[in-house]
């Protein structure tokens, strides 16, 4: 799926590297506030990861900096040109429509042969082409969606979830995979999950959301920080980094900010 270049943008940031600059974003869908003057930042060749519970506005955050969703207020500013892949949590495809993974990818007519079979060893899928897609596993399900996203060479690699229904021993590998993909492409990678516990140790940052940001900062100083290894002690193991924000204020059992003493039982 590629996403539409919005027409209009804040002023340019002054580090041409930055991919998306995002300032005090808000947003209401149906009256009710899901984004709260949300920043966010992406280079080229970055990789952030937004963690946050199911409601957090992750996905709408994701949808604003893109441009398929206007803010009620704030600015988003999107490098002139950018070119988009985006790999969603999963493609439901109807089982009365037959359909190998090789036409499945070739559905997008943007690469060319060349790119098409860079892509296919990279993503190794190769002996998956003749397959019905339908009769995928999980993890190479994923490994397809992610072969689509790059068909374009693309700037900027937007992963919604990418892990979902695959095992932790496949989770690594396509997490070791990403990792590899921006090295390879230089490309910035933005990767939502809504798993506050488990993160990957590659990701440059982590941005912490529930509506507004909670915390962010890099893995490695997260497990760290004092505060951190006084609650957990868990320093990352097989290229995988346990995470918990930490942060000066409390929410309610709706997500809401409150002050210390002052959250109700729901």
């Amino acid at each position: 799926m590629w996403l539409p270049r919005p027409d209009t943008a804040p002023a340019m940031p002054a580090d041409g590297a930055t991919l998306i600059d995002a300032a005090r974003v808000k947003t209401l869908l149906g009256g009710r506030t899901v984004l709260d003057g949300v920043d966010l930042q992406l280079s080229a060749g970055e990789i952030v990861t937004l963690i946050g519970p199911n409601g957090a506005g992750k996905t709408t955050l994701v949808r604003v900096v893109l441009g398929l969703l206007k803010p009620d207020s704030g600015k988003v500013w999107r490098r002139a040109g950018l070119s988009l892949g985006y790999m969603p949590q999963r493609l439901q495809l109807s089982e009365n429509m037959p359909l190998t993974v090789d036409r499945f990818l070739r559905l997008n007519r943007a690469a060319d042969a060349d790119t098409f079979a860079a892509v296919v060893a990279e993503v190794a899928i190769a002996h998956l082409l003749r397959s019905p897609m339908q009769q995928l596993s999980g993890g190479e399900h994923q490994r397809v969606l992610l072969a689509r996203a790059l068909m374009r060479r693309p700037q900027l690699l937007v992963l919604d979830e990418p892990v979902q229904g695959v095992d932790v021993i496949g989770q690594a590998e396509l997490y070791a995979l990403i990792a590899r993909i921006r090295a390879h492409y230089g490309c910035g990678v933005l990767m939502v999950s809504h798993d506050l516990h488990l993160v990957m140790a590659n990701t440059d940052r982590v941005l912490c959301l529930n509506r507004h940001v909670c915390c962010e900062g890099h893995p490695e100083s997260v497990q760290r920080h004092p505060a951190y290894l006084e609650l957990f002690g868990m320093p990352v193991r097989d290229g995988l980094a346990l995470y918990r924000h930490h942060h000066d204020h409390r929410h309610g059992v709706h997500g809401d900010v409150v002050e210390s003493g002052d959250e109700r039982h729901g």
